[in-house]
């Protein structure tokens, strides 16, 4: 009885740990994705003219 407790326990936690294992790889590529989406927004923001107003001298 106790051996046949002790496997299911076992199996309960190696299921947890492949579960935990897939969910960690989904959040790496997912903050990957969010990280390249913020770098491109960036340099799209940096390279983006600034209008000139009329009558205005840059002083930069």
């Amino acid at each position: 009885m106790f051996s046949i407790v002790l496997t299911w326990v076992g199996a309960v936690l190696g299921l947890a740990l492949f579960v935990a294992m897939a969910a960690s790889t989904f959040l790496v590529d997912l903050d990957e994705a969010w990280r390249e989406r913020r770098r491109k927004a960036a340099t799209a923001a940096a390279t983006v003219p600034v209008p000139a107003v009329p009558g205005h001298t840059p002083t930069a």
